[in-house]
């Protein structure tokens, strides 16, 4: 069978590729040709920043890939759109991924993202209680996403049953084939690009900027990166969290016997990140003035 890939962030957002075999042989990171690639990402969030870094601060380029990044709304549609090969990698949700791998799917993570939850449940002032929600409603972009996801687990928190107590609303999103030399130049990208968030302030705000349509005010644009280059938020190593998936599946084995029967280490190949670790290259980012 095909294996296709997830370079993700293990609770929440990821990178996905798809590959046609395994290749023992292991290229230089930088090639004469740059190979292009199509990559999506499912949100307009600073969980997204890894990816807009690579691509804004070269480097994909140095790296030897000409990426071209697709927006779509919503982690479902972007796992869609990897599985049906339109694009070979995309960073999306976690939850999107589990439910896909589950329906059939073969798809696996391979780097860390985003590790923690980044939702707040919103309210109309009037609402101060849980129980007052009961017979009404809560946004979410599209079920399967971790928007879905996060809201049905912040309404069990709070005593209310998603779907029963309270409706669960879609309402959209917030504003070929690849061999594994590509997916470990990808890996590459993200742990450089995870570095230059946690050590570039400027560049990390200013990158921040232009993908949220340069309209959003300063501080909360600081407070999205200082969120971001904590370690506890954007691991610098990237290696996907076995305890996410746990997180993930936890709901799902209720209902679900492939569920019950599934394993975090079914969702996640650390091999590339091992490689990147093992090698020092990580470490030595960090060393670097």
């Amino acid at each position: 069978m095909k294996r296709k890939l997830i370079l993700a962030d293990s609770l929440f957002y990821f990178l996905a590729a798809a590959l046609l075999s395994i290749l023992s042989s292991v290229s230089s990171p930088v090639s004469a040709q740059l190979i292009k690639l199509n990559v999506g990402y499912s949100a307009i969030s600073g969980e997204q920043l890894p990816a807009w870094i690579a691509k804004d601060a070269r480097i994909f380029e140095k790296n030897g890939l000409d990426a071209q990044l697709i927006y779509f709304t919503g982690g479902t549609t972007a796992v869609l759109a990897l599985v049906s090969g339109e694009v070979p990698i995309s960073q999306v949700a976690g939850p999107a991924v589990v439910n896909s791998a589950l329906a059939g799917s073969d798809v696996v993570m391979v780097a860390a993202g985003a590790t923690s939850l980044d939702y707040w449940l919103m309210s109309l002032p009037e609402i101060k209680k849980p129980d007052q929600l009961k017979g009404g409603s809560v946004a979410i972009s599209r079920f399967g996403t971790a928007s879905d996801f996060v809201a049905r687990y912040a309404l069990s928190r709070i005593g209310l049953v998603p779907g029963k107590d309270v409706a669960i609303v879609q309402v959209g999103g917030v504003p070929d084939r690849l061999g594994p030399d590509i997916v470990r130049r990808y890996v590459r990208s993200q742990v450089e690009a995870v570095n230059r968030i946690h050590t570039d302030r400027e560049t990390s705000l200013k990158v921040l900027t232009k993908y949220f349509g340069g309209n959003v005010e300063r501080d909360i644009l600081e407070k999205s990166w200082e969120l971001l280059a904590n370690e506890n938020m954007l691991p610098k190593k990237q290696y996907p969290s076995y305890e996410g998936l746990k997180f993930i599946l936890a709901p799902l084995t209720e209902k679900d016997a492939k569920a019950r029967a599934a394993k975090p280490e079914d969702f996640a190949d650390l091999s590339f990140i091992k490689e990147l670790d093992q090698s020092g290259y990580i470490d030595s980012l960090y060393k670097k003035k």
